[in-house]
């Protein structure tokens, strides 16, 4: 089975990539380059995409700069630093980029579809404190029927999977699994700063850092703060 797999380079997508190489795919991995602040990420996703041996990995490019609207697009909004993780619930956050999951699932469609592959997974969470609408189960649901309208594959009968074996999953979750799955979690980035050493106080490294924390283990990446 031929797969396209979402990846980031973060704790999620690589899992994600994992489970698909352990589901038996044939693994196409799909990288974005949108002048996201923390472009980092990018160097996480190559070094996960060799060791996990997939058999491409794609970056796209393209400048979601050009109308921002994010903290991850825009130099002007600051990205939410020190917030509790009721804090970060309580709202869709500003790091929220406007339809990127859209639009990332479009390019790995017409990627899906160009190679014949039969599946594309995407590392979306609706358990995590981040909020963001368009990692919710219907969300998914809505582009599954996309995939299925909007293809020749799916014309004839044959539509593309969309698969998201993390959307019902805690972050002590994903990591338990990315554990059993052997992720390398020492190569993986979740940081929103944009700099070359982990914050240590974004909400995803809140989040990633308190998931660790409360299965009673140590994040292998550095952070700032450890460092000071």
């Amino acid at each position: 089975m031929k797969a396209v797999i979402l990846l980031s380079g973060g704790l999620d997508s690589s899992t994600v990539l994992y489970q698909a190489k352990a589901d038996g795919c044939d693994c196409h991995a799909i990288s974005f380059d949108y002048q996201q602040r923390h472009r980092r990420e990018l160097e996480s996703a190559a070094a996960i995409a060799q060791v996990a041996g997939a058999i491409q990995h794609q970056v796209v490019s393209f400048d979601l700069r050009l109308w921002g609207g994010s903290a991850l697009t825009d130099d002007s909004i600051a990205v939410p630093s020190d917030r509790s993780l009721v804090e970060m619930a309580s709202h869709i956050p500003v790091t929220y980029v406007p339809a990127r999951n859209t639009i990332f699932l479009s390019f790995a469609l017409a990627y899906a579809e160009a190679i014949e592959a039969e599946r594309v997974y995407i590392g979306v969470n609706s358990l995590d404190y981040s909020g963001y609408p368009d990692c919710r189960p219907d969300y998914i649901q809505a582009m599954q029927e996309v995939f299925r309208l909007g293809t020749k594959q799916g014309r004839e009968g044959q539509p593309i999977q969309i698969v998201s074996p993390l959307i019902e999953l805690k972050k002590t979750e994903i990591i338990q699994l990315g554990d059993r799955l052997g992720v390398p979690w020492e190569k993986t980035w979740s940081c929103y700063t944009g700099e070359a050493v982990a914050c240590g106080i974004c909400d995803s490294c809140r989040l990633r850092l308190a998931a660790f924390s409360e299965l009673g283990q140590a994040d292998p990446l550095p952070y700032k703060a450890q460092l000071s």
